[in-house]
């Protein structure tokens, strides 16, 4: 995006966006707010008339975003409190040794050198706790398939991204969203059979979507189910 200007319109703010790249109109519900995209060398003119002739559109939009904004859970980051893990209510509870700190039983075992943690030292211990878990769930998730399929990947890491579930690149690096993991096992394992099959099709062609249906046979309803609730795996 090589420049941007804010704009009001029937009591709604958009940013009129220009790329370099972009051949055609479009609009965007970005983080930032409503966004008209215009190619380089569209007049202005044309980009807020297309953003008039969607305005009903837009509004839709604006009230999904408000209503998915209101699904996002909250927690208070203390123990006792229930944390979903693989789609399921874990109860947060302390470890006083690290080794002692896991997942098991319907309990996220949290270690902490505080006896009484508050919510600033509870909630980044929780955070260690399941990227670790996180890792290696979807590690050994990956290199089961790998080894099923045939297909071979460098290494398995996981962040904490704003708009991706996962990413795999050309060299072979698995990359997921560990907040996947709050999900159920079932869109797990979509997320791996998605990524894994791109070891074999850097692209989403008909093939690669039929490399993930060998794997996955319900890939449409996870897929559906993690575009449906993903705002809501929040922790």
């Amino acid at each position: 995006m090589s420049e941007a200007q804010r704009f009001t319109f029937a009591g709604i703010p958009y940013r009129l966006v220009r790329s370099t790249r972009r051949k055609r109109l479009g609009l965007v519900m970005a983080a930032t707010g409503v966004e008209v995209r215009i190619p380089q060398r569209c007049a202005e003119r044309h980009g807020h008339q297309f953003l008039r002739d969607n305005i009903q559109w837009v509004r839709a939009q604006l009230v999904r975003a408000d209503e998915r904004a209101r699904e996002i859970p909250s927690y208070l980051y203390q123990l006792g409190e229930t944390i979903p893990w693989l789609g399921r209510a874990h109860r947060l509870q302390r470890a006083a040794d690290p080794a002692d700190s896991g997942v098991k039983d319907g309990v996220l075992a949290v270690f902490t050198r505080a006896r009484k943690p508050d919510a600033a030292q509870l909630r980044p211990a929780l955070h260690r706790l399941l990227k670790r878990e996180a890792l290696a769930l979807l590690t050994h998730k990956s290199q089961e398939l790998a080894a099923l399929t045939g297909a071979q990947f460098c290494a398995v890491k996981v962040r904490r991204t704003k708009t991706k579930w996962g990413h795999c690149s050309l060299g072979g690096e698995l990359q997921y969203n560990w907040l996947v993991c709050l999900a159920p096992e079932a869109v797990v394992d979509y997320l791996v059979a998605h990524e894994v099959s791109h070891l074999h099709h850097h692209n989403h062609s008909r093939a690669f979507w039929r490399q993930v249906e060998s794997v996955c046979p319900d890939y449409r309803e996870l897929r559906r189910w993690l575009r449906d609730n993903g705002h809501r795996l929040v922790v």
